[in-house]
Protein backbone atom coordinates (compact mmCIF):
# COMPACT_ATOMS: atom_id res chain seq x y z
CA UNK A 1 0.00 0.00 0.00
CA UNK A 2 1.38 3.23 -0.98
CA UNK A 3 1.84 5.38 2.32
CA UNK A 4 0.72 9.21 2.06
CA UNK A 5 1.49 11.99 4.73
CA UNK A 6 -1.15 14.06 6.59
CA UNK A 7 -0.36 16.93 8.50
CA UNK A 8 -3.06 18.38 10.36
CA UNK A 9 -2.07 21.99 11.41
CA UNK A 10 -3.80 23.27 14.31
CA UNK A 11 -4.95 26.75 15.39
CA UNK A 12 -3.39 29.91 15.48
CA UNK A 13 -3.17 31.35 19.22
CA UNK A 14 -2.56 34.73 18.03
CA UNK A 15 -6.00 36.17 17.03
CA UNK A 16 -6.24 37.49 13.76
CA UNK A 17 -3.21 36.19 12.86
CA UNK A 18 -3.39 34.09 9.44
CA UNK A 19 -0.48 31.94 8.02
CA UNK A 20 2.01 33.15 6.14
CA UNK A 21 3.03 32.53 2.82
CA UNK A 22 6.31 30.40 3.84
CA UNK A 23 4.31 27.90 5.93
CA UNK A 24 4.29 25.39 4.15
CA UNK A 25 3.54 21.50 4.60
CA UNK A 26 6.40 19.15 6.66
CA UNK A 27 7.81 16.74 3.98
CA UNK A 28 10.61 14.42 3.56
CA UNK A 29 12.84 16.48 1.01
CA UNK A 30 12.62 14.30 -2.08
CA UNK A 31 14.39 16.44 -4.91
CA UNK A 32 17.09 18.94 -4.62
CA UNK A 33 16.29 21.47 -7.33
CA UNK A 34 13.43 22.39 -9.39
CA UNK A 35 12.89 24.80 -12.36
CA UNK A 36 9.47 25.74 -13.41
CA UNK A 37 9.08 26.76 -17.29
CA UNK A 38 6.41 28.46 -18.81
CA UNK A 39 5.49 28.06 -22.51
CA UNK A 40 5.56 31.98 -23.90
CA UNK A 41 3.56 31.28 -26.96
CA UNK A 42 0.99 32.93 -28.89
CA UNK A 43 -1.42 30.41 -28.15
CA UNK A 44 -0.56 31.20 -24.30
CA UNK A 45 -1.49 34.65 -24.62
CA UNK A 46 -5.42 33.56 -25.45
CA UNK A 47 -7.81 33.06 -23.25
CA UNK A 48 -8.28 29.75 -21.12
CA UNK A 49 -12.57 29.35 -21.22
CA UNK A 50 -12.96 28.34 -17.71
CA UNK A 51 -10.93 30.91 -15.87
CA UNK A 52 -11.64 33.90 -18.59
CA UNK A 53 -8.32 34.81 -18.65
CA UNK A 54 -4.86 34.41 -20.57
CA UNK A 55 -3.53 31.05 -20.59
CA UNK A 56 -0.28 32.63 -19.33
CA UNK A 57 -2.08 34.91 -16.65
CA UNK A 58 -3.40 31.57 -15.33
CA UNK A 59 -0.05 30.24 -15.56
CA UNK A 60 1.43 32.62 -13.29
CA UNK A 61 -1.37 32.55 -10.73
CA UNK A 62 -0.67 28.84 -10.31
CA UNK A 63 2.53 29.15 -9.94
CA UNK A 64 2.56 31.56 -7.33
CA UNK A 65 -0.26 29.16 -5.45
CA UNK A 66 2.44 26.08 -6.06
CA UNK A 67 5.20 28.95 -4.87
CA UNK A 68 3.01 29.84 -1.56
CA UNK A 69 3.28 26.09 -0.79
CA UNK A 70 6.62 24.65 -1.22
CA UNK A 71 8.19 23.47 2.09
CA UNK A 72 10.87 25.70 2.87
CA UNK A 73 13.84 22.57 2.86
CA UNK A 74 16.91 24.28 0.85
CA UNK A 75 15.87 23.48 -2.39
CA UNK A 76 17.77 25.40 -5.47
CA UNK A 77 15.25 26.98 -8.10
CA UNK A 78 14.77 28.92 -10.67
CA UNK A 79 12.22 30.13 -13.96
CA UNK A 80 12.89 30.16 -17.09
CA UNK A 81 10.14 31.12 -20.38
CA UNK A 82 10.10 28.96 -24.06
CA UNK A 83 9.40 30.04 -27.33
CA UNK A 84 10.51 32.71 -26.86
CA UNK A 85 13.44 31.23 -24.78
CA UNK A 86 14.72 33.74 -21.32
CA UNK A 87 15.80 33.11 -18.10
CA UNK A 88 13.60 35.31 -15.35
CA UNK A 89 15.31 33.52 -12.52
CA UNK A 90 18.24 31.98 -13.02
CA UNK A 91 18.83 28.76 -10.79
CA UNK A 92 20.07 29.18 -7.28
CA UNK A 93 18.95 28.98 -3.66
CA UNK A 94 15.22 28.82 -3.76
CA UNK A 95 13.08 32.15 -2.13
CA UNK A 96 10.32 32.21 -1.78
CA UNK A 97 10.28 35.92 -2.54
CA UNK A 98 12.61 36.41 -4.91
CA UNK A 99 10.35 33.42 -6.86
CA UNK A 100 7.01 35.26 -6.56
CA UNK A 101 9.15 38.70 -7.77
CA UNK A 102 10.30 36.77 -10.66
CA UNK A 103 6.86 34.97 -11.43
CA UNK A 104 5.40 38.60 -10.87
CA UNK A 105 7.23 39.57 -14.24
CA UNK A 106 5.17 37.08 -16.88
CA UNK A 107 2.96 38.97 -18.60
CA UNK A 108 0.52 38.73 -21.50
CA UNK A 109 -0.60 41.24 -24.72
CA UNK A 110 2.47 40.04 -26.91
CA UNK A 111 1.15 38.30 -30.17
CA UNK A 112 -0.73 35.72 -30.81
CA UNK A 113 -0.92 35.27 -34.47
CA UNK A 114 1.78 35.33 -36.86
CA UNK A 115 4.71 33.89 -34.80
CA UNK A 116 5.40 30.02 -34.88
CA UNK A 117 5.82 27.38 -31.95
CA UNK A 118 8.64 26.18 -31.34
CA UNK A 119 8.80 24.58 -27.83
CA UNK A 120 10.95 21.31 -28.56
CA UNK A 121 13.81 23.40 -29.94
CA UNK A 122 13.03 25.57 -27.22
CA UNK A 123 13.36 23.16 -24.08
CA UNK A 124 16.35 21.63 -26.41
CA UNK A 125 18.04 24.90 -25.63
CA UNK A 126 18.06 24.09 -22.41
CA UNK A 127 19.50 20.85 -22.14
CA UNK A 128 23.05 22.08 -21.12
CA UNK A 129 21.16 24.15 -18.09
CA UNK A 130 19.73 21.10 -17.28
CA UNK A 131 22.41 18.91 -17.06
CA UNK A 132 23.53 21.76 -14.39
CA UNK A 133 20.59 21.07 -12.09
CA UNK A 134 21.24 19.80 -8.50
CA UNK A 135 19.83 15.85 -8.74
CA UNK A 136 17.23 14.74 -8.07
CA UNK A 137 15.38 17.54 -10.57
CA UNK A 138 12.36 18.33 -11.57
CA UNK A 139 11.41 20.35 -14.22
CA UNK A 140 7.75 21.83 -13.95
CA UNK A 141 6.39 22.61 -17.48
CA UNK A 142 3.45 25.20 -18.02
CA UNK A 143 1.93 24.66 -21.35
CA UNK A 144 -1.13 24.10 -23.63
CA UNK A 145 1.07 21.77 -25.22
CA UNK A 146 0.69 23.26 -28.51
CA UNK A 147 3.53 23.05 -30.93
CA UNK A 148 3.59 23.75 -35.03
CA UNK A 149 7.57 24.27 -35.52
CA UNK A 150 10.70 22.92 -34.97
CA UNK A 151 11.97 20.00 -32.77
CA UNK A 152 8.72 17.70 -31.76
CA UNK A 153 8.10 18.05 -28.36
CA UNK A 154 8.00 14.98 -26.89
CA UNK A 155 10.80 13.72 -28.50
CA UNK A 156 12.66 16.19 -26.99
CA UNK A 157 11.25 15.15 -23.70
CA UNK A 158 12.46 11.80 -25.18
CA UNK A 159 16.50 13.00 -25.52
CA UNK A 160 16.54 14.75 -22.33
CA UNK A 161 15.51 10.96 -20.39
CA UNK A 162 17.93 9.26 -22.26
CA UNK A 163 20.70 11.79 -21.37
CA UNK A 164 19.93 12.54 -18.15
CA UNK A 165 19.63 10.71 -14.76
CA UNK A 166 17.17 11.47 -11.55
CA UNK A 167 15.28 14.33 -13.09
CA UNK A 168 11.43 14.01 -14.09
CA UNK A 169 9.38 16.16 -16.20
CA UNK A 170 6.08 17.30 -14.64
CA UNK A 171 3.41 18.99 -16.41
CA UNK A 172 0.69 21.57 -15.51
CA UNK A 173 -1.77 21.70 -18.42
CA UNK A 174 -3.92 23.98 -20.12
CA UNK A 175 -4.27 21.94 -22.86
CA UNK A 176 -8.03 23.31 -24.99
CA UNK A 177 -7.23 21.76 -28.37
CA UNK A 178 -6.97 17.47 -29.09
CA UNK A 179 -2.95 17.88 -30.40
CA UNK A 180 -2.34 19.99 -27.16
CA UNK A 181 -3.96 17.07 -24.99
CA UNK A 182 -2.00 14.35 -26.94
CA UNK A 183 1.09 15.95 -26.95
CA UNK A 184 1.00 16.50 -22.89
CA UNK A 185 -0.38 12.89 -22.38
CA UNK A 186 2.66 11.25 -24.63
CA UNK A 187 5.13 13.70 -22.45
CA UNK A 188 3.85 12.31 -19.37
CA UNK A 189 3.68 8.49 -20.08
CA UNK A 190 7.55 8.44 -20.83
CA UNK A 191 8.25 8.63 -17.10
CA UNK A 192 5.88 6.87 -14.79
CA UNK A 193 7.00 9.30 -11.95
CA UNK A 194 5.52 12.19 -14.21
CA UNK A 195 3.00 14.16 -12.93
CA UNK A 196 0.13 15.88 -14.88
CA UNK A 197 -2.18 18.17 -13.56
CA UNK A 198 -4.80 20.48 -15.00
CA UNK A 199 -4.22 24.10 -14.47
CA UNK A 200 -7.98 25.56 -13.26
CA UNK A 201 -7.54 22.49 -10.64
CA UNK A 202 -4.51 24.28 -8.82
CA UNK A 203 -5.83 27.63 -9.40
CA UNK A 204 -9.43 26.78 -7.64
CA UNK A 205 -8.60 24.37 -4.98
CA UNK A 206 -6.46 24.30 -1.84
CA UNK A 207 -6.26 20.52 -2.31
CA UNK A 208 -5.31 19.86 -5.70
CA UNK A 209 -2.09 22.46 -4.75
CA UNK A 210 -1.40 20.43 -2.14
CA UNK A 211 -1.74 17.42 -3.33
CA UNK A 212 0.74 18.31 -6.28
CA UNK A 213 3.09 19.96 -4.29
CA UNK A 214 3.60 17.12 -1.92
CA UNK A 215 3.72 14.52 -4.96
CA UNK A 216 6.84 16.72 -6.69
CA UNK A 217 8.84 17.69 -3.52
CA UNK A 218 8.56 15.22 -0.77
CA UNK A 219 8.81 11.62 -0.26
CA UNK A 220 5.96 9.32 0.63
CA UNK A 221 6.11 8.14 4.44
CA UNK A 222 3.88 6.43 7.02
CA UNK A 223 2.42 9.51 8.09
CA UNK A 224 -0.57 11.03 5.94
CA UNK A 225 0.24 14.80 5.85
CA UNK A 226 -2.86 17.29 4.93
CA UNK A 227 -2.53 21.26 5.56
CA UNK A 228 -5.59 23.83 6.26
CA UNK A 229 -7.40 22.06 9.33
CA UNK A 230 -7.61 24.90 11.69
CA UNK A 231 -9.17 26.14 14.71
CA UNK A 232 -10.30 29.42 15.96
CA UNK A 233 -8.62 31.06 19.15
CA UNK A 234 -8.78 29.36 21.99
CA UNK A 235 -11.15 26.13 20.28
CA UNK A 236 -11.26 22.90 19.40
CA UNK A 237 -14.09 23.09 16.67
CA UNK A 238 -13.32 22.05 13.46
CA UNK A 239 -14.77 24.46 10.51
CA UNK A 240 -16.27 23.88 7.08
CA UNK A 241 -12.79 24.21 5.45
CA UNK A 242 -11.14 21.24 8.13
CA UNK A 243 -14.17 19.31 7.64
CA UNK A 244 -13.56 18.94 3.86
CA UNK A 245 -9.93 18.46 4.33
CA UNK A 246 -10.59 15.57 6.54
CA UNK A 247 -13.42 13.81 4.28
CA UNK A 248 -10.17 13.50 1.87
CA UNK A 249 -8.05 11.80 5.03
CA UNK A 250 -11.47 10.08 5.62
CA UNK A 251 -11.04 8.46 2.05
CA UNK A 252 -7.22 7.83 2.54
CA UNK A 253 -7.26 5.91 5.89
CA UNK A 254 -10.52 3.74 4.75
CA UNK A 255 -7.76 2.37 2.30
CA UNK A 256 -6.00 1.05 4.68
CA UNK A 257 -9.05 -0.51 7.05
CA UNK A 258 -6.79 -3.10 8.84
CA UNK A 259 -4.40 -0.14 10.13
CA UNK A 260 -5.09 0.90 13.62
CA UNK A 261 -4.64 5.47 13.54
CA UNK A 262 -2.94 7.41 15.99
CA UNK A 263 -4.21 11.12 16.63
CA UNK A 264 -1.20 13.17 17.73
CA UNK A 265 -2.19 16.72 18.76
CA UNK A 266 0.76 19.58 19.55
CA UNK A 267 0.77 23.24 20.64
CA UNK A 268 3.11 26.06 20.16
CA UNK A 269 5.03 26.97 23.40
CA UNK A 270 2.89 29.54 23.97
CA UNK A 271 1.06 29.18 27.70
CA UNK A 272 1.32 26.17 30.73
CA UNK A 273 1.88 22.73 30.16
CA UNK A 274 -1.40 22.09 31.57
CA UNK A 275 -3.04 23.68 29.04
CA UNK A 276 -1.26 22.66 26.10
CA UNK A 277 -1.69 19.47 27.31
CA UNK A 278 -5.48 19.83 27.74
CA UNK A 279 -5.99 21.81 24.20
CA UNK A 280 -3.68 19.44 22.07
CA UNK A 281 -5.62 16.36 23.45
CA UNK A 282 -8.89 18.16 22.87
CA UNK A 283 -8.32 18.77 19.20
CA UNK A 284 -7.15 15.22 18.23
CA UNK A 285 -10.13 14.11 19.98
CA UNK A 286 -11.96 16.96 17.64
CA UNK A 287 -10.75 15.30 14.48
CA UNK A 288 -11.67 11.54 15.90
CA UNK A 289 -14.96 12.45 16.30
CA UNK A 290 -15.23 14.10 12.60
CA UNK A 291 -13.86 11.22 11.43
CA UNK A 292 -15.79 8.77 13.12
CA UNK A 293 -18.94 10.51 11.82
CA UNK A 294 -17.65 9.07 8.42
CA UNK A 295 -17.24 6.03 8.85
CA UNK A 296 -14.06 5.43 10.30
CA UNK A 297 -14.50 3.05 13.94
CA UNK A 298 -13.80 5.16 16.59
CA UNK A 299 -12.16 1.69 17.88
CA UNK A 300 -9.06 2.23 15.19
CA UNK A 301 -8.54 5.60 16.47
CA UNK A 302 -6.72 6.96 19.59
CA UNK A 303 -5.94 10.59 20.20
CA UNK A 304 -3.24 11.74 21.86
CA UNK A 305 -2.74 14.80 23.33
CA UNK A 306 1.43 15.78 23.29
CA UNK A 307 1.18 18.97 24.67
CA UNK A 308 4.15 21.94 23.84
CA UNK A 309 6.14 20.55 20.10
CA UNK A 310 10.02 22.26 19.45
CA UNK A 311 9.88 20.78 16.01
CA UNK A 312 10.07 23.90 14.63
CA UNK A 313 10.85 27.50 15.98
CA UNK A 314 8.52 28.88 18.93
CA UNK A 315 10.69 32.15 18.16
CA UNK A 316 8.49 32.68 15.04
CA UNK A 317 5.19 33.49 14.23
CA UNK A 318 5.44 30.45 11.09
CA UNK A 319 7.19 28.25 13.40
CA UNK A 320 4.14 28.28 16.62
CA UNK A 321 1.90 27.79 13.43
CA UNK A 322 3.78 24.82 12.28
CA UNK A 323 3.98 23.35 15.60
CA UNK A 324 0.38 23.75 16.33
CA UNK A 325 -1.07 20.72 14.61
CA UNK A 326 -2.53 17.04 14.63
CA UNK A 327 -0.59 14.49 13.11
CA UNK A 328 -2.31 11.45 11.70
CA UNK A 329 -0.33 8.32 11.50
CA UNK A 330 -0.72 4.64 11.64
CA UNK A 331 0.33 2.17 14.17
Amino acid sequence: MKAFRLLLLAAALVVGWTVAASAAPACIKKIESFDFVVDYSGSMMMKNKKLKQDKVIVAKNVLLRVNNAIPALGFNGGLHTISPNSAILNQGTWDRGAMKAALGKLKSGFDVFGRMTSMGSSLQKYEPFISSMQRDAAIILVTDGDNNSGADLVGVVRQIYASQRNLVVHVISLADTKNGESVIKSIAALNPSSIVVRAEELATSDAAVEKFVLAVFCRDSDVLVLRGVNFAFNSYALDSKAKSILNEAAALIKASPNRKVVLSGWTDSIGSDAYNKTLSKNRATSVKNYLAKQGIPASRMTPVGNGKSFKYDNNTEEGRYMNRRTEVSFD
